[in-house]
């Protein structure tokens, strides 16, 4: 009887799986036209008061994203007031979509990753996850591999799609 050889984990290929750097905390937004007076303009005296007198602690550990979602006057203190206040405790806080929220974590999870360690490795950047993963993770992890890697590919690795192919040094 001939023996099964598992092709897969004997090609050297390493899987970079970007699900592993999804960060769990919950995902909330602060919309500052809640403190909008007539809907129009941010007052500042109001403001202050607000932000001195609110119960922050439901934003603890959360990653929040501030916007506004109307047109109205709102100074750039303002947010930064906010931020003031929900960065001690909350786990990242931006201004911006929820969308740059999520671009905003995975960048800072990825920056935190020694390249070097895939010098001359044959990777394939997961493609199917469980988690809700941005295109911007994916290009981002291609662009940080790029100088490193010997070959990029994106799928499984049972069916992967090539995408960059370090060039061979020609003598």
């Amino acid at each position: 009887m001939e023996e099964i050889v598992n092709k897969v984990a004997n090609s050297g290929l390493i899987t970079f799986n970007l699900e592993d750097y999804y960060h769990e905390g919950e995902r909330v937004v602060y919309d500052i036209k809640d403190n909008l007076f007539q809907g129009l303009v941010l007052r500042e005296k109001d403001f202050r008061a607000f932000v001195k007198e609110n119960d922050w602690s439901t934003y603890e550990g959360k990653n929040v994203a501030i916007i506004c979602s109307v047109d109205a006057i709102v100074p750039t203190w303002a947010y930064m007031l906010l931020t003031s206040v929900l960065e001690p405790i909350c786990n990242k806080v931006i201004f911006g979509s929820l969308e740059a929220l999520e671009q905003s974590l995975y960048q800072e999870a990825l920056n935190k990753i020694d390249w070097a360690s895939y010098e001359d490795a044959r990777v394939v950047i997961k493609g199917c996850s469980n988690k809700e993963v941005p295109t911007f993770a994916y290009t981002e992890v291609l662009r940080l591999l790029r100088p490193y890697a010997k070959t990029l590919m994106y799928g499984e690795p049972c069916s992967t799609v090539p995408i960059y192919k370090k060039p061979r040094n020609k003598k």
